[in-house]
């Protein structure tokens, strides 16, 4: 059954098990271990990352295909979702209307990007995929009718997934089973079925046939694969994940703008937490999603934290201000790029394998 489950890709080390397993039940429980409401927007955003950085790593680790255009299909499942609520109002149907629509537009966007840029090589289509995310970024800022232009749209979800919504008036293990803690557990179901789907992909043949492209794609055409299809299908592949991730964002958030899905500061996140995990690695996705999130979310109290406890060293305290939280990540970036070139969970395989 558990190789079913897990497609038979194992953490084949045994710390990776434990920090996924310790990972799984950390998501699982939140909302009873850390109640209040940053721990739950902190867990739920990492649900959200962890679905959208395994789909660029079907693209990017598995594929060997750098593409700049994915948050454009995260963005239209944000919008899609926006849209559709704004227009039909709350309500299942709205949801399931969006979702589609969104799907539907993001297969035919990636399968043109996949017909007409990926016979480019290398850089010459990431700087194809890079123009027609800032033109789409561009579009989404303009249509103020449609998409709210720079302001975005704020909207409502059905009654079950609204905070208002009491399943019971008495709390359960002191924690309100309202509308919001259903909607992070619909998000967390959401999220690891597609995990798994995404990981059954890349230990099917097709999979296998996308890390032969990457290794080398004249000998995967030399021995008859079509490489423009299979990398297309990838493609396709990875931006319909990327919608889904788009989507759970916009109903957890009851908001869309440009700067919530569409900024290229969200493609540099992924990018960062790709390589902190470990391209090629499904499980990566996980771990570095965790680890970025966290570290993005809670930095400035530990600093804070930090800070006031060196007062009595002035340069040590100033060194240490929340205000300088940005270069404390750029320097945990660095060292784990330094001492995990592989990423985390590259490392540990590596060290499970020499053991």
């Amino acid at each position: 059954m558990l190789d079913r489950i897990l497609s038979r890709d194992y953490p084949r080390n045994r710390l990776l098990a434990v920090l996924l397993v310790g990972l799984l039940l950390g998501l699982a429980f939140v909302p009873f271990i850390i109640p209040g409401v940053k721990a739950l927007d902190v867990a739920a955003k990492i649900l959200v990352f962890v679905v959208l950085v395994a789909s660029f790593d079907l693209l990017l680790g598995y594929t060997g295909i750098v593409s700049f255009a994915h948050t454009m299909f995260f963005g239209i499942g944000a919008y899609g979702i926006a849209i559709a609520s704004s227009r039909m109002g709350p309500g299942w149907s709205a949801i399931a209307a969006g979702l589609a629509v969104s799907l539907a537009l993001s297969f035919v966007l990636a399968l043109a990007i996949g017909l007409f840029s990926l016979r480019v090589r290398a850089i010459f289509f990431s700087m194809i995929t890079l123009a027609v995310a800032a033109a789409f970024q561009t579009l989404a800022s303009q249509l103020s009718d449609m998409t709210g232009g720079e302001d975005g749209l704020t909207f409502k979800m059905p009654e079950l997934l609204s905070p208002g919504f009491q399943l019971s008036e008495t709390p359960f293990l002191g924690v309100t089973l309202d509308g919001r803690l259903l909607c992070y557990y619909l998000m967390f179901i959401a999220a690891l079925v597609l995990l798994l789907a995404m990981l059954r992909i890349v230990n099917s043949p097709f999979g296998r046939v996308l890390q032969a492209i990457r290794e080398n794609e004249f000998r995967a055409e030399a021995i008859g694969y079509r490489v423009v299809v299979y990398r297309t299908t990838s493609s396709i592949l990875s931006a319909l994940f990327a919608t889904v991730a788009g989507a759970m964002l916009a109903i957890w958030l009851r908001y869309n703008g440009p700067d919530t899905s569409l900024s290229f500061e969200i493609m540099v996140d992924v990018l960062l937490i790709v390589v902190i995990g470990g391209m090629g690695t499904i499980y990566g996705a996980a771990i570095g999603s965790a680890v970025f999130v966290i570290a993005q979310s809670y930095l400035q109290d530990l600093l804070k934290l930090g800070s006031d406890a060196a007062s009595g060293l002035p340069w040590l305290a100033a060194l240490l201000s929340p205000d300088r939280w940005l270069l404390w990540l750029g320097l945990l970036f660095v060292l784990s790029v330094y001492y995990f070139p592989a990423g985390v969970v590259g490392r540990l395989r590596a060290m499970g394998a020499r053991a």
